[in-house]
């Protein structure tokens, strides 16, 4: 999340820009979390002083918790699961190898079925990304690949 806020527009534009994307959940977590409201951003005491200040919200911002909803509507799986969530993972993954050896007990190495594959845990993805850089960027060069195949065809240049 820090990097949210510090990136190309960083300080104020960047709390802004996180504000006007998660605005709603960035005020849940102020409330919850710090017992602050964000309209405390536009208020003044009695001195005329702001309640809240950019530097305070930033600050508070990048210290929310791991399982903050700002950081979750960000796209950060990191918190999402406590110890808790990871030790029955664990235990699934172990109790999943334990029944899978069984089952294979006494058969021959080529009729075994496979091992089971650990749960996805969050920030895990389950094989290959469909949209990552690499498989774009073969999948458009195939897609040329095989226009430039068509139009030799149709040229006559191969049969």
């Amino acid at each position: 999340m820090a990097e949210a806020l510090r990136d190309d527009a960083g300080g104020i534009l960047g709390l802004v820009r996180l504000l006007s994307e998660h605005g709603e959940a960035v005020q849940a977590d102020l409330r919850e979390t710090y017992g602050i409201r964000l309209s405390d951003l536009f208020a003044r005491d009695a001195q005329g002083r702001a309640l809240l200040t950019w530097r305070e919200l930033g600050g508070y911002v990048r210290q929310l918790p791991p399982r903050a909803r700002t950081r979750l509507a960000m796209g950060e799986t990191d918190g999402l699961w406590g110890l808790q969530e990871h030790l029955q993972a664990l235990t699934i993954d172990e109790l999943r190898v334990g029944n899978w050896q069984r089952a294979n007990e006494g058969v021959k190495p080529s009729k075994q079925t496979k091992p089971p594959r650990p749960m996805t845990r969050p920030g895990q993805s389950r094989g290959r990304d469909k949209n990552s850089p690499e498989r774009v960027a073969k999948r458009k060069a195939a897609l040329e690949r095989a226009a430039e195949r068509r139009r030799a065809l149709g040229r006559g240049e191969i049969a």
